[in-house]
């Protein structure tokens, strides 16, 4: 028998949406480098070698966030500790809606996620480190 799906990823990230806060970039520009900000980056570490990276930020791979996030898991990363607020991005805003929501839900605040993600990060101007030349043999 077919799978029956009720509810596609759209009515999950619209629902995220209502829950969390959504910035545009713009706005998320002026918050990169700031002490009391952590931008981070849940695209995969290929999305990062393939279109490059924003400076300072920090990478948790989607799929690790919530182990990284709770201080009593064997993965707890100490960055998710401090008093600081949690920006979240992907590629086109949809999985950091996700992700921002997830993190909400578990405690972590104040967190919003980039409207648009590292595309319209990029679009407006912001700061980024391009990959890496692979290395010749």
């Amino acid at each position: 028998m077919p799978q029956n799906i009720t509810t596609g990823y759209k009515a999950l990230v619209e629902a995220a949406e209502r829950e969390v806060e959504t910035i545009p970039a713009e706005e998320a520009i002026k918050l990169a480098g700031r002490d009391d900000v952590v931008l981070v980056d849940i695209r995969d570490i290929r999305e990062l070698q393939r279109d490059g990276r924003v400076p300072g930020a920090f990478h948790c791979p989607r799929g690790m966030l919530e182990f990284w996030i709770d201080p009593n898991g064997s993965y707890f990363k100490p960055v998710f500790g401090e008093d600081k607020k949690f920006v979240f991005f992907c590629a086109g805003g949809l999985r950091s809606a996700l992700a921002a929501q997830i993190a909400q839900r578990m405690g972590l605040k104040p967190v919003a996620h980039i409207k648009g993600g590292f595309g319209d990060w990029k679009k407006a101007g912001g700061p980024v480190t391009p990959p890496a030349e692979p290395k010749k043999a």
